[in-house]
């Protein structure tokens, strides 16, 4: 099992998801609006955000746990459709996950997804 944590630019979040939607085997994925910087900053960007004195962009974190056999297409998928080619596109992270408990169930490791 791996943990795909995707940060995309607002904008893309709804042909991110259409494509995602595509996927066999996807268990389903968490949404969260966010801000933060990277390297540059968010200085002089066009949706800089100020809080204080800081600069932030608002972005979207994508966060699904998945099997191994989907995490390629996951991935593509992500980056295929959230390319702009511009600074600020975003970061895809997989993460080795060791366990998953449905708490409704009990359920554990890959049954639980």
């Amino acid at each position: 099992m791996k943990e795909i944590k995707a940060i995309i630019r607002p904008f893309k979040l709804d042909d991110v998801i259409t494509a995602l939607y595509s996927v066999d085997g996807l268990p389903g994925i968490t949404i969260s609006k966010i801000h933060g910087f990277g390297k540059s900053k968010a200085k002089n960007s066009e949706d800089e955000i100020r809080d204080g004195l800081h600069a932030f962009v608002e972005k979207v974190k994508l966060e699904l746990v998945v099997h191994n056999e989907i995490v390629d297409e996951v991935v593509d998928s992500i980056q295929r459709i959230a390319y702009t080619g511009n600074p600020g596109d975003g970061k895809i992270f997989v993460i080795e996950v060791s366990n998953t408990i449905k708490i409704r169930t009990n359920e554990r490791g890959e049954k639980a997804i």
